[in-house]
């Protein structure tokens, strides 16, 4: 199992959303190399990075950074947001990206999907991002009324070799993961589950390693010390 931390960027600045609202964007590092080399430093092996910018208006203009990332601190980086076709997931493999996660976009043409991961096989990753069990698009904002699991199956059917699970309502609320919707989807599909959202304590972590899931995105806790990386990632590896 593999602990994730994660850096979200919004107008060049790490920053944190509560339940995916832009609204309650705040900054939570002064430098996302900085706090790239903090996350390495303590035994990361991926650092997961999401462009909110991108994922709201289509823009890219924090590919800067993501590159910077890349090349100042030589990290492992799976990016998300805003990846709508091949020529965006051709962009950020330029980038020096090493897995590209598509959400919104798998739901509203799911052969783009079977078409990226024909021609990157393990370097597409699928984003679901539920709420109240159903698929959520454009940001979290959209209910698509996917049912979380029929698409999760979907997308392992089309050889998407990771699922990376969001339960809205426990993002960013320190008050741990959906257990119960984790459980299921590790029943329904074979591929590897990254469970996002409301992973705060180490006992959270173990809960999840002993579920079968295959890692954890750490963000919000990393940054107020709830959760420390480092001893997080002992225990998963021990």
């Amino acid at each position: 199992m593999k602990i994730l931390p994660a850096i979200d960027l919004k107008d060049g600045q790490c920053v944190r959303l509560v339940k995916g609202d832009y609204e309650t964007a705040h900054k939570v590092a002064e430098d996302p190399v900085e706090t790239a080399k903090r996350f390495l430093d303590a035994g990361a092996t991926m650092i997961h990075m999401v462009d909110l910018d991108a994922a709201k208006d289509g823009s890219r203009a924090n590919y800067d950074v993501v590159e910077r990332v890349i090349r100042e601190t030589g990290a492992t980086v799976e990016l998300g947001g805003g990846i709508r076709c091949m020529a965006d997931v051709d962009a950020v493999l330029d980038l020096g990206v090493s897995r590209v996660i598509i959400g919104s976009a798998a739901v509203k043409d799911p052969e783009f999907v079977r078409d990226a991961v024909l021609k990157y096989g393990e370097k597409i990753a699928v984003g679901i991002d539920a709420r109240g069990g159903t698929v959520r698009t454009e940001g979290w904002l959209k209910d698509s009324g996917e049912d979380f699991l029929q698409f999760a199956s979907l997308m392992d059917s089309y050889c998407v070799q990771t699922i990376i699970f969001t339960d809205i309502d426990k993002d960013g609320m320190l008050a741990g993961p959906n257990f119960d919707q984790l459980s299921q989807l590790r029943q329904a599909v074979s591929c590897q589950i990254i469970a996002s959202g409301g992973v705060t304590t180490l006992d959270d972590v173990k809960k999840l390693h002993k579920l079968g899931i295959d890692g954890a995105i750490a963000g919000k806790a990393v940054y107020t010390g709830s959760l420390d990386l480092a001893a997080a990632i002992r225990a998963v590896e021990d």
